[in-house]
């Protein structure tokens, strides 16, 4: 950490992670950069600027190399993106959700497993992929919504329809729910 006549300076330089934290001031990219131990891996550094505003990208030059600015990037298998939007995360996190469903789905409709099993089984496969990182995440009603649909669309699978006067339905969320806090 840096003292400046404005704030604070954050520079991290194995993971290349930098954070301004200043008052009223804030350094460009290249200010923080120069003067750092990352100068000898300019040719693998990107750079990605974070703001709701639509920014021109520009590529920053520190003695004759380019850092490019780039829209997203992956760190540790989550996606950073450029409006601190989780939207792409999500959709990437369900579809590796799916994927994993898809590979054991010999067990999710094999009816030799009971419910409970397939149940242990969507809670320590398929779930932690979907919620990996999910602590950093901000919320809001369309995630929830999104994250929601694909847990009843699992949850549907292992419960299967209901017979009701010879008719075949799906389950509402309230006996999917019953069933669950039965099953555990």
């Amino acid at each position: 950490m840096t003292k400046t006549a404005y704030g604070l300076c954050r520079r991290y330089t194995d993971n290349s992670s930098y954070q301004a934290v200043t008052n009223g001031y804030i350094p460009t990219v290249k200010e923080l950069l120069i003067g750092s131990r990352i100068n000898h891996k300019l040719k693998k550094t990107k750079y990605l600027k974070c703001t709701r505003k639509d920014i021109k990208r520009e590529n920053i030059n520190i003695n004759s190399s380019y850092i490019e600015q780039v829209k997203q990037y992956k760190y540790l298998g989550s996606i950073t993106n450029d409006t601190n939007s989780i939207e792409e995360e999500v959709k990437k996190r369900t579809a590796l959700g799916t994927k994993a469903h898809c590979a054991n789905i010999k067990f999710f409709r094999s009816k030799l497993v009971t419910k409970s099993s397939k149940l242990k089984l969507y809670r320590t496969i398929i779930r932690p992929i979907v919620t990996y990182a999910s602590e950093t995440w901000v919320l809001n009603g369309n995630i929830i919504q999104k994250l929601s649909v694909f847990r009843r669309k699992i949850l549907r699978g292992i419960f299967g329809p209901t017979k009701v006067n010879q008719i075949w339905r799906i389950k509402i969320n309230e006996e999917m729910d019953k069933l669950i806090n039965t099953e555990i």
